[in-house]
């Protein structure tokens, strides 16, 4: 690489800096600083990007020296490979590199490998949208790279965003001290704008809807067929037909052997493709406690990202549990349906803790019964109560 295209990868870097926005949310704001070889992954749209290049900024300011950002989309790369462009930056006095989209470099994975053992106190920060990538290349980098998950916005985060004001994160289910906020109606409010347009940063910009729908159509048409080269086009027409099942019906499960003989698929190929939406942020498949099995609709199925409910016209009821599933996930439990549905919805648990630590949580509407879980999980409601917790209360925990 020259001399003078890295001059035109640095001042495009500062363009970049230069569009950052005032408020940054917390999961940026919140690490003092990042491991020397960072991997990065979320879903697309939710700040990795501002993320990175906010770090580069503090590694400045802390070390005097400067990274180079870099997307391997960009197709002014040309084909030089990923090893002699990197090599080149840090041979022209750069620290380290920023390195987004990684997947669109060929051999990404062995290129790095190479410059994480020849340039052993070079900073390396990659990302990419998928984690279907990284899980594809991380064979190889998983000793090498650290791996941070950039989950979507948590309704603290929105509400920092929104007003200024950062509340502390809170337990709903291990309670200490006073609220995170003083429940009112005002919150309630918040948090319908947020469940519908709040759960990725760009809300801030307007046309949520259509950035939304932008996103399903890249995972599907362009990331998807990326990995999986293979994949023919009636597979993907049946993964677009799965995203409408989900947003039409009244109850979050597929009809297996129905779309089987629909489409003309057998069960494992299926059970393949719900995987791959899975691994690229479309979907969140729940099992059944205990259930180990690789091949499984499971026991629930969601969007992984609840405002597509609220974009597709889904049903509020799946919304609703699909909002319970990603905070709890994103709080750090592992969320499991229950083996009999007459006494809740979800058990969650963390890893490595004991089976009677186990939660069991019921979700519904205002009125919602306890049934016989621990806890009710109540919408449109503001203030938590004896083993009743608000939904809004569930997005303060990260």
């Amino acid at each position: 690489m020259t001399i003078q295209r890295i001059a035109e990868l640095e001042a495009a870097m500062k363009r970049r800096i230069a569009s950052l926005p005032a408020r940054f949310r917390p999961f940026v704001r919140h690490r003092e600083t990042l491991p020397r070889t960072t991997m990065l992954t979320g879903p697309r749209g939710v700040g990795k990007t501002t993320f990175l290049l906010y770090h580069a900024q503090k590694f400045f300011e802390t070390h005097r020296e400067r990274l180079l950002y870099l997307s391997a989309d960009n197709p002014t790369l040309g084909s030089e490979g990923l090893y002699e462009i990197v090599s080149s930056i840090f041979l022209a006095g750069y620290a380290g590199v920023i390195i987004d989209e990684v997947h669109f470099a060929k051999d990404w994975s062995i290129h790095l490998k190479a410059l994480y053992d020849d340039f052993p106190k070079h900073t390396l920060w990659i990302s990419d949208s998928s984690s279907l990538c990284l899980r594809m290349g991380k064979g190889d980098l998983s000793r090498r790279f650290v791996h941070i998950d950039m989950p979507l916005l948590s309704f603290r985060e929105f509400l920092y965003l929104e007003t200024g004001t950062e509340h502390p994160t809170y337990n709903p289910f291990n309670p200490s001290g006073q609220l995170p906020l003083q429940p009112s109606p005002n919150i309630l409010t918040a948090f319908r704008t947020y469940r519908s347009i709040g759960t990725r940063p760009f809300y801030s910009e307007g046309d949520f809807h259509d950035r939304m729908l932008s996103i399903l159509d890249k995972t599907l048409y362009s990331d998807i067929p990326f990995f999986l080269p293979s994949i023919s086009d009636g597979n993907l027409r049946l993964m677009k037909a799965i995203t409408g099942t989900l947003a039409n019906s009244s109850i979050p499960r597929l009809q297996v052997r129905s779309l089987c003989s629909d489409w003309s698929v057998g069960a494992d190929k299926l059970y393949q493709l719900l995987n791959v939406m899975e691994a690229v942020d479309l979907l969140r498949i729940i099992r059944k406690e205990h259930d180990t099995k690789a091949k499984t609709a499971g026991e629930k199925l969601f969007f992984s990202d609840p405002a597509f409910y609220t974009v597709l016209g889904g049903n509020i009821g799946n919304a609703r549990e699909a909002m319970v599933a990603m905070l709890c996930t994103a709080g750090g439990f592992l969320v499991e349906a229950v083996k009999d549905e007459t006494t809740g919805d979800f058990v969650l648990s963390k890893p490595f803790e004991a089976a009677s630590n186990h939660i069991k949580i019921e979700v519904g509407g205002s009125s919602k019964s306890l049934k016989k879980a621990d806890f009710v999980i109540r919408d449109d409601t503001d203030y938590p109560g004896d083993r009743t917790i608000p939904l809004w209360l569930l997005g303060m925990m990260y």
